[in-house]
């Protein structure tokens, strides 16, 4: 069904079937113009017209956990259980890690370029070239027929008002924190910074919270592209949850913090993380207090969960109009987070780090059209959304996009993705199968070893144990592999022979 789902029927090209072989010269050549003066603009109309519109909602630091669909019983995300009702989730959808300590950074990059990770780094500074080459998400869009929007955040080298017909407050990283929002809760008598209240800025910079203003700048693009004859690819992208975590006391008011769950993994410090690059000189890390505290975590946690409802109904708000504009018939709906965030897991606040919690992240799928919900656990990259538009918009996947269209998973095709992998800077690396997970921490001369099938959380390392060795040299193996496969440079054979040796 979804091979086959508002797809371009396509116009016979072949000349031969025209019927004018036995004509002269001259007159095959005044009925090709002919033709093609008349048919053209109609083959490019029915074209366009069969092809969807394409809505991408983004989010920005939300963790795969962090919906009630995804088991979540404290986090309320009704708009988006009822989006992944109507279509499909992918359970395992991750992000490949990041050379910067903007994570954010990195993810986009790849997003918009279809290049993995390091090969992604390497066209960084050139951002805007490439997207002047053509070689950018939006830039095969418009040339396929499509109007293009967007609003919110970009962190992009290249430039958006210049990557889309259409762009309204675009937010070039995160909302500005204060030195008030740092090092705390230092108890709960600390009540030197709120999220409700408007005078630290931040996402109330202007006068209305910015997922307020990317929801109506949506909802103004809809209306917009109701009465245009192209489809539409919008690129909405909240800068929510991201700190500073702020939304309207009404939303901080439904999650008493007394009532929020901390982490089963909950560690006052995690071990390394000063040489892991995760320590109070990380700009993420340096937001909660050092050792952690439960109660900090608590408060962080409550901020995060507010602001992911106030996104939520946003994006409810964007999805009502959709729905209203009778356009949701021919409209695929994406939406997806940059990279997920430790916010108390581990004794870790941000995003740096090979844990589950920080490199998974949602992904929901809704094609137009009367669906049943289901949940694919095949593994992805969140980056995928890139060439499976491209695949619906009759766009040939160029040869530098390295991510895979998504439609032949959904069309019950296996994933081509058997390891997933992961890095950050030079500190660290990891690969994770269906079962295991290694991590790798290089000048800390570290590793550590999960079962994720008997501890999902990944709570209790196994990499002390003699009888992992083996599948620690397996894992270890495979890591070399996509190393090479994916132009990772940073060599872990001479910091960590003991994975490299005979079996």
């Amino acid at each position: 069904m979804f091979s086959v789902l508002n797809m371009p029927s396509g116009i016979q090209r072949d000349c031969s079937s025209l019927q004018y072989r036995k004509t002269s010269l001259l007159g095959m050549l005044m009925l090709a113009a002919c033709v093609a003066h008349v048919v053209a603009p109609h083959r490019a109309a029915a074209d366009q017209a069969s092809r969807p519109n394409i809505l991408f909602i983004f989010a920005d630091d939300q963790s795969y956990e962090t919906l009630g669909v995804a088991g979540n019983r404290v986090v309320q995300t009704p708009n988006l259980d009822a989006l992944a009702a109507r279509g499909t989730r992918f359970s395992q959808c991750f992000n490949m890690g990041s050379w910067s300590g903007a994570v954010c950074v990195a993810s986009r990059t790849m997003l918009n370029s279809g290049r993995y990770l390091w090969r992604a780094e390497a066209i960084y500074k050139q951002s805007d070239q490439e997207r002047e080459a053509g070689r950018w998400w939006s830039e095969y869009m418009r040339r396929a027929g499509y109007k293009t929007y967007m609003t919110g955040k970009w962190h992009c080298r290249a430039s958006a008002e210049k990557s889309f017909d259409v762009t309204r407050h675009v937010r070039g990283g995160m909302p500005n924190q204060t030195p008030e929002g740092y090092d705390r809760p230092k108890s709960a008598d600390d009540n030197t910074w709120s999220p409700s209240d408007p005078k630290f800025g931040g996402f109330w910079e202007g006068g209305k919270h910015w997922s307020e203003v990317v929801a109506d700048d949506a909802i103004d693009y809809l209306n917009e592209a109701g009465g245009a004859n192209n489809p539409f690819f919008m690129y909405i992208a909240f800068n929510a949850p991201h700190d500073p975590r702020q939304s309207p006391q009404s939303y901080v008011d439904r999650y008493p913090v007394e009532s929020i769950p901390v982490p089963e993994d909950f560690l006052p410090l995690y071990p390394f993380k000063d040489k892991i690059g995760l320590g109070k000189s990380l700009r993420d890390e340096a937001l909660g207090v050092f050792p952690r505290t439960r109660y900090c975590v608590q408060v962080h946690r409550q901020e995060y969960y507010a602001i992911i409802s106030h996104m939520d109904a946003q994006i409810g708000r964007v999805l009502d109009r959709l729905k209203e504009s009778k356009q949701a018939d021919n409209t695929w709906v994406f939406f997806t987070a940059d990279h997920g965030l430790a916010c108390g897991h581990h004794g870790l606040m941000g995003k740096q780090n090979m844990y589950d919690h920080s490199l998974r992240v949602p992904f929901v799928v809704v094609p137009p059209g009367e669906q049943t919900a289901r949940v694919i656990d095949d593994p992805i990259y969140l980056q995928s959304v890139m060439p499976t538009t491209l695949e619906l918009a009759a766009v040939d996947r160029p040869e530098h996009v390295e991510f895979q269209s998504l439609l032949p998973v959904l069309n019950g095709k296996p994933s081509q993705i058997d390891v997933v992998y992961g890095a950050y800077l030079d500190l660290q690396r990891c690969v994770r199968t269906d079962r295991h997970k290694l991590i790798v921490y290089p000048k800390a001369e570290a590793v550590r070893l999960y079962d994720l099938k008997n501890d999902p959380q990944e709570m209790h390392d196994l990499a002390d144990r003699p009888e992992s060795l083996p599948i620690m040299r397996e894992l270890f193996a495979e890591l070399l592999k996509k190393q090479s496969q994916l132009g990772d440079q940073l060599d872990l054979e001479k910091t960590l022979p003991q994975l490299t040796a005979s079996r």
